[in-house]
């Protein structure tokens, strides 16, 4: 399965050697950021950090913004996958790549740009994530995708963590699988929203390469542990 790229590579398109586990820090501790990314370091813990960062305008919540990004980047050393659910991608995302972010994704429905979004994500140091809510057809972005390094396929409606996993996301992921497995995309397929231990056994079978994860990991007794476990089950 296709998917880890080193961040030492930024801005190449590299060959991937294995999936990649990305716990959400939205369903960790706030008060202990720093404390919530250690706790998935370690042998066998988390590839990325996902961050999310919503704007209450694109979807109705609102997070952590770029302050928060910056602090966290000076506390760990993981790479951090800051994920936009912003209104105006095109003015605020480059922001993130320069605080030290590792893969930014801006969303499809927000993004005036893609192509020049893609370019400048790179051009500050990124690498260039396209996110897809449900409802949007992955076969309108195709040609856009050739530009970007991950495509991020919402299995939830974006704006709260903890939410029902969505099944019929799957033949989504299954067609950007066979895309990449053609050469016709040279991206990473990531998955978020209502991934847990049986969940992702399902995204794992249908082509997705990264998983997000955030209750399953952060309300765990040992996060650490828990994203061990999600890693087990996709290799099984």
């Amino acid at each position: 399965m296709c998917a880890h790229r080193s961040p030492s590579a930024v801005g190449t398109r590299l060959t991937c050697v294995a999936s990649l586990i990305a716990p959400s820090i939205l369903s960790a501790d706030f008060a202990h950021l720093a404390d919530e990314a250690a706790a998935v370091s370690g042998g066998g813990g988390a590839d990325w950090l996902h961050v999310d960062v919503m704007d209450n305008h694109f979807v109705p919540n609102l997070t952590l913004g770029l302050p928060v990004v910056k602090s966290l980047r000076a506390a760990t050393d993981l790479p951090l996958d800051c994920h936009l659910m912003i209104d105006d991608p095109d003015r605020w995302a480059v922001g993130f790549a320069e605080a030290g972010a590792y893969n930014v994704t801006v969303h499809a429905e927000a993004v005036a740009d893609p192509v020049s979004m893609a370019l400048d994500l790179r051009a500050a140091g990124a690498k260039a994530g396209l996110s897809l809510k449900p409802g949007t057809d992955l076969d309108d972005w195709v040609e856009v995708l050739r530009d970007y390094d991950t495509l991020l396929i919402m299995t939830v409606e974006p704006g709260f963590g903890g939410q029902s996993f969505m099944p019929e996301m799957m033949d989504k992921v299954r067609r950007a699988r066979t895309m990449v497995q053609t050469g016709h995309l040279t991206v990473v397929v990531q998955v978020d929203g209502g991934i847990n231990a049986d969940t992702i056994a399902i995204a794992a079978e249908a082509g997705a390469d990264c998983f997000v994860a955030g209750s399953a990991v952060y309300d765990a007794q040992d996060p650490l542990a828990a994203v061990r476990a999600l890693r087990r089950t996709v290799e099984r």
